[in-house]
């Protein structure tokens, strides 16, 4: 059976790194975005968006199922959105949409990039959200959901001024931060990793098993800052 991998939020910090990875793992690469990729390759399919409010229209006329995993790495800040309400339509909406129309399309696989500290009872609206996304997700019940919370992105954030100028402090402090600290910023291209062999390396276990067995099977593991580090710590 050919792989299929979905992916939102493709054009983004994480987004764009992932979309480099699934294209070499995956026969085929659906991406839904408001625009095309800087590079496309013959396994891209591309299903340009004029606004998230017709994304379950797109969906509608995409062929997915069972044999296709899915990504989002769709996400903004409150300042860049533009306040709250716009932020939590970007952030839960969307992305719940997204996993909504793959779930009732037979998708088994769903691979959420959410944020360190989400939790539905946190007193910070941000991480409030990410927690109630991260919830809702859950209950849809795909075989494996894999929820990953990265800390502050390192790389260069296109609109988000506050967020760069952490990441240029960062580089001052960063040779007093301990490597094993929980939440040390930890570069895009390195989550983009983390998510990549985590899909594949599920797709490895799950190769052989027989496919009642598997479909009885609903997963949640959620892959924190800490993890994610160590698994794409350099060797010296």
């Amino acid at each position: 059976m050919k792989r299929k991998a979905i992916i939102i939020g493709a054009t983004g910090l994480v987004g764009k790194q992932l979309v480099n990875h699934l294209s070499l793992m995956y026969d085929s690469l659906i991406i839904v975005a408001r625009k095309p990729p800087k590079r496309m390759s013959a396994e891209m399919q591309f299903y340009q968006l004029g606004d998230f409010t017709n994304l379950q229209e797109i969906m509608a006329s995409i062929a997915i199922g069972s044999d296709t995993d899915a990504f989002t790495c769709l996400g903004s800040t409150k300042k860049q959105a533009g306040g709250e309400e716009a932020f939590r339509r970007i952030d839960y909406e969307y992305n719940f949409e997204f996993a909504k129309v793959c779930r009732e399309k037979g998708v088994q696989r769903f691979f959420l990039l959410s944020a360190l500290g989400a939790d539905v009872k946190s007193r910070f609206f941000y991480n409030r959200v990410k927690g109630e996304l991260e919830q809702a997700v859950s209950e849809l019940g795909f075989n494996e959901l894999v929820i990953f919370q990265p800390s502050l992105l390192l790389g260069k954030h296109k609109g988000r001024v506050l967020e760069n100028t952490a990441q240029s402090i960062y580089k001052v402090f960063s040779p007093l931060v301990p490597k094993t600290m929980k939440a040390r910023p930890i570069e895009a291209q390195r989550v983009a990793a983390a998510m990549a062999v985590t899909a594949q390396n599920l797709y490895e276990r799950h190769r052989f098993m027989d496919a009642q067995t598997e479909s009885q099977v609903h997963k949640v593991t959620i892959i924190d800052n800490k993890q994610l580090l160590a698994m794409t710590q350099l060797k010296s």
